[in-house]
This record gives structure tokens, sequence and C-alpha cells, in this order.
């Protein structure tokens, strides 16, 4: 048996860091969200029903991942996904989970939304 390459490990550690930046349920959300369109903080606000303080939170995660990019004009901030290969990821974690029948996909309570 081969030794695991150091590109390898690099990988692994890699994608490891990017599912766990993931792994919050109100961050697979606005991630779903932003594959649509761009969207102002007020918008996912109002669309995942979740306090402004903690979508720009999650906001704050996903940009220092790389995955949101924000755009301002003036005082409005638009985000976007930084790279629709995120977004793939995520549908087809989404449709796993649900051809798996692991939990209702869908829908999630703030109060089970913790962040790292």
């Amino acid at each position: 048996m081969s030794a695991v390459s150091a590109a390898a490990q690099q990988g692994y550690v890699a994608a490891g860091d990017l599912l766990r930046v993931l792994s919050a349920p109100a961050r697979l959300a606005i991630v779903v969200e932003l594959a649509n369109e761009p969207l102002q903080v007020n918008e996912l606000v109002d669309r995942l029903e979740l306090s402004q303080p903690l979508v720009s939170q999650h906001l704050r995660i996903l940009r220092g991942a790389r995955l949101v990019a924000v755009e301002r004009r003036g005082r409005e901030a638009t985000y976007s996904l930084a790279d629709q290969h995120v977004a793939h990821i995520v549908a087809d974690a989404i449709q796993h989970s649900r051809e798996a029948g692991t939990q209702e996909v869908g829908s999630f309570d703030a109060e089970e939304v913790t962040t790292p």
C-alpha cells in the first residue's frame, strides 16, 4: 500500500475546511439562495427568516472562506457566490440527504444554527 502524497493530503485538508464552513444549515441555505441570484442582506433575512445579525455573521464566514463575494455601492452591499462549484456541492449534498432520508431538508430552526 502506498503512502498518501503531500498534494493529496493538502487536498483532503482543503476539502475538510470547505465542508466545515458549509456545515451550518444557515450557510447551506445562504448558498442555495445566492446560487439563484445575488442578494442583499435584508433579502436573505426575509427569505430565510433569520435575524440580520445571524445572516451577517454567516456571510462573514462564507466571505472569509472565499465562497461569497460582495459588491458595494454606497451603503448597499450585494452578495453573490464567488464560485458556482460550491452551489453544486451543496445541491449534491441536499439531494443525497433527501435520497438517504437522513433528515428533513429545507427546514431549519434558527435555534439549531450554530457557528464554528
